[in-house]
């Protein structure tokens, strides 16, 4: 299979676009509910933010958009407001000397196709917050999320976390408007703490950078504002499977809310039967946790990557333009610079630095069912910019467009994107970080491995379940942030969902 050719399950993949206001059927996620005209009267003021159907989301979301003006533009670095050329280094760094700077990065030792090299890297040593809301409504749990434009996204405007903001951001360096509900997930927090872990972000294009992923559970009201809403486990279910939607910061705070994920899902073919029971607590695991956490040590002992920040002037096999900062080879990706209009953020205008890769990746785990319970391959890969240096990651993380057909090419790549259809067990395409990171998008998918594909696996590979997968999101340095999204997904999303209703 082509891994731009977009397919799933025999069907088209969904570009879901919101659709404009309409009266949404009088059954949806809840049932049988009232039509609005008939509801408004006697509803809650919060019962108005709770969507029916698709059709009163996408209209919802389609009205978010277009109450805001955005608008972005490519500016050449040199050109850049607020930013320059650090003399002596040439790193890219701020004039208020806070929010990031790009830097040159040496790395050796790596153990991959290519085991050593230089390149541009983000240095942001602080870390932000992410973090969700949930408050239960007739006793069903909402995440309250909201429609957040970033300067990176291919749509402009995503599904985001309740706070989805950088240190510099929430203590307002920039001068601008606070951050809403931010209270909620500073000390001390207002409601249940769920889920709290320092994670990491893309190390392949950031060093060292952390983020607090959070999940807060509140009794209290919650006062809405126009850009968010609260959502269902079965509503964010569906809204998973559609492309570019649900940006990278939700998906992996919500891999850590692993006690409102689906708990199983209907029909009774051996793939289902086999992802079902790789939750089950009494499943027999390939590996039990103590075994997995040896090959982990093992893993992190064998490791010989060195790495030292070194002048962006001095990065070999770049070239600086005034506009961009490029790959002589016009491999991984380009450092841009664009200039931003945004009525809805803290602030209303900026310019900034972006990576913007080369090519769309793919990310994939390869399942395949051991004794009866799924497992997914999962590597211990290096990683670059990472704290630990090794992470857990899923078994294809890369850009294909950076491996020739005759040349060195990762493990399993081939596996993946030549999967025959009916082993495409899940494929969306899904926007990285907005923040930072210009049309970064990657093709996520699950594939069913061959019925003959080996168990014995090489040393820096193991099959785990998805349970004990999903185990290790609630410590930090464990699980990369690729592998986070991919366990939303699995744990989320409806892997042969329906056709959204109403919202073509």
């Amino acid at each position: 299979m082509n891994p731009r050719t977009r397919r799933r399950h025999g069907r088209s993949a969904r570009r879901w676009r919101p659709s404009p206001a309409r009266r949404p059927s009088s059954t949806g996620w809840y049932g049988n509910w009232p039509s609005v005209r008939h509801r408004q009267a006697r509803i809650s003021t919060w019962e108005l933010h709770l969507f029916s159907t698709t059709a009163d989301f996408s209209s919802w979301f389609a009205d978010r958009c277009r109450a805001h003006e955005y608008h972005v533009s490519r500016v050449p670095l040199d050109r850049l407001d607020g930013w320059r050329f650090q003399r002596g280094t040439g790193n890219l760094v701020h004039r208020s000397g806070r929010f990031f700077s790009v830097e040159g990065l040496d790395v050796r030792g790596a153990g991959r196709e290519v085991d050593a090299w230089q390149q541009p890297i983000i240095v942001q040593p602080e870390y932000g917050i992410l973090g969700i809301l949930v408050k239960r409504f007739h006793g069903v749990p909402h995440f309250l999320l909201q429609a957040k434009m970033e300067p990176g996204n291919v749509n402009l405007v995503q599904l985001s976390p309740t706070v989805q903001a950088t240190k510099s951001n929430y203590t307002r360096v920039h001068g601008g408007k606070p951050v809403p509900y931010l209270e909620h997930f500073i000390t001390p927090h207002r409601g249940r703490v769920l889920h709290d872990a320092l994670q990491s972000e893309q190390a392949s294009w950031f060093l060292g950078k952390r983020n607090r992923n959070m999940v807060i559970e509140v009794d209290e009201e919650v006062e809405l504002l126009d850009d968010f809403c609260w959502l269902s486990v079965s509503q964010i279910s569906e809204l998973l499977t559609v492309d570019n939607l649900v940006n990278m910061d939700t998906r992996t705070v919500l891999s850590g809310a692993t006690p409102f994920r689906l708990t199983g899902f209907d029909g009774g073919t051996p793939f289902r039967e086999a992802l079902n029971r790789s939750w089950w607590p009494g499943a027999a695991p390939h590996r039990d946790t103590a075994a997995l956490l040896s090959w982990f040590t093992d893993a992190k002992c064998r490791s010989s990557l060195a790495r030292q920040r070194i002048p962006l002037s001095k990065v070999s096999g770049w070239s600086r333009a005034d506009e961009a900062i490029a790959h002589d080879e016009g491999k991984h990706f380009t450092v841009v610079g664009v200039d931003v209009q945004a009525s809805s953020r803290e602030v209303a205008s900026w310019s900034q630095v972006m990576l913007q890769p080369r090519s769309e990746g793919v990310i994939a785990f390869l399942a395949k069912p051991i004794n009866g319970v799924m497992h997914l391959l999962v590597q211990a890969r290096t990683e670059t910019g990472a704290g630990d240096l090794i992470e857990l990651a899923p078994t294809i993380h890369c850009q294909p467009g950076n491996y020739p057909l005759n040349g060195a090419r990762p493990r399993y790549l081939d596996e993946v994107i030549g999967a025959p259809r009916e082993r495409i067990r899940f494929e969306s395409v899904h926007s990285e970080e907005g923040g930072r990171f210009y049309h970064a998008q990657n093709r996520y998918m699950l594939v069913e491995a061959d019925d003959d594909f080996p168990t014995e696996v090489p040393e820096n590979y193991v099959w785990m379940t998805l349970r004990q997968l999903t185990e290790f999101v609630r410590y930090g340095n464990y699980i990369n942030v690729e592998a986070r999204s991919l366990l939303t997904f699995l744990n989320f999303a409806d892997l042969e969902p329906p056709l959204l209703r109403d919202a073509a």
